[in-house]
Formats: structure tokens, sequence, C-alpha cells
């Protein structure tokens, strides 16, 4: 459960960062699925049942990108990082070098 996590008092956070915590835990989960059924399918010696992992691992991407179009939407400073990280060009770990 996402509660197990916070670090404070439920009673002392803000509506938003619940909401943000929730969707971070979630989006933390969708990630950790997508490796299961990624590493399941590597492993995995029956073709059909190898798709069907795959079809699951690739679900469970969609459901991080609709998490993370999420905190784009309702947080102003992971909008700002994702719109200067994804689809940009160059290094991305000497990024601040090239401004």
């Amino acid at each position: 459960m996402a509660s197990e996590t916070l670090h404070a008092p439920r009673e002392r956070l803000s509506k938003e960062t619940l909401a943000m915590h929730q969707a971070i835990a979630s989006l933390m989960e969708e990630l950790e699925a997508v490796d299961w059924y990624r590493q399941r399918a590597d492993d995995c010696d029956d073709p059909a049942l190898k798709e069907i992992l795959l079809h699951n691992m690739r679900e469970e991407m969609e459901h991080a990108a609709m998490v993370l179009e999420w905190l784009r939407r309702n947080n102003k400073d992971f909008a700002g990082h994702l719109d200067e990280f994804l689809y940009s060009e160059g290094e991305i770990a000497h990024h601040d070098d090239e401004h």
C-alpha cells in the first residue's frame, strides 16, 4: 500500500502531496512490472507465452506513460524537466554543459 511509504504523518500532508505520492508510487509499480514481464519473457521457452508476456509488458509501459502525463499536467516542476529532456537531442548526462 502506498501509504506505507509516506515519510511524514498523512494528516500533515496536503492533498496535492498525497496525489503526487500516489502517482509516483504507481509509476514505480508500473515500471517494476515492465521489468518483471521483460525478464519473464526473456526466460520463457514457449513462444505463445512469450508473446503474452511481452504484450503485458507493453500495457504496463502504456500505464507508466499515462502516469507520466498526469505528472506533467499536474506539477509544473515535472513539466519543466519533461519538456527539457524528453525528445531532446545530444548528451543527456551533460545537458547542463550545453547551456
